[in-house]
């Protein structure tokens, strides 16, 4: 994000700009990462995050494109896919 204003922020991503509105996080910060959805901050990303959308974006791209893609998802690879905390089951 590159500015603010009450209830909005300026943000840049991958060349693009937009404002969005911050209703749903409260205050930001010029420098901070944000996750976006339909022009809504829903909330903070930290920089490993944000890297990692970032190649998994990409890794969508050149899968399209026919290009490699597989070392853009190299924190998928040789392990289990794993259910998000709130979808797991208690252990009995």
């Amino acid at each position: 994000m590159i500015s603010t204003e009450e209830g909005s922020a300026l943000c840049v991503r991958r060349g693009e700009h937009r404002s969005v509105s911050t209703m749903l996080i409260g205050e930001v910060a010029p420098g901070d990462q944000l996750l976006v959805f339909i022009d809504s901050a829903i909330r903070r990303l930290d920089a490993e995050e944000a890297r990692l959308i970032d190649d998994a974006l990409d890794g969508v791209a050149a899968a399209l494109e026919g290009r490699p893609f597989e070392h853009l998802f190299a924190d998928l690879i040789d392990r289990e896919p794993e259910l998000p905390a709130h979808l797991r089951r208690d252990p009995q």
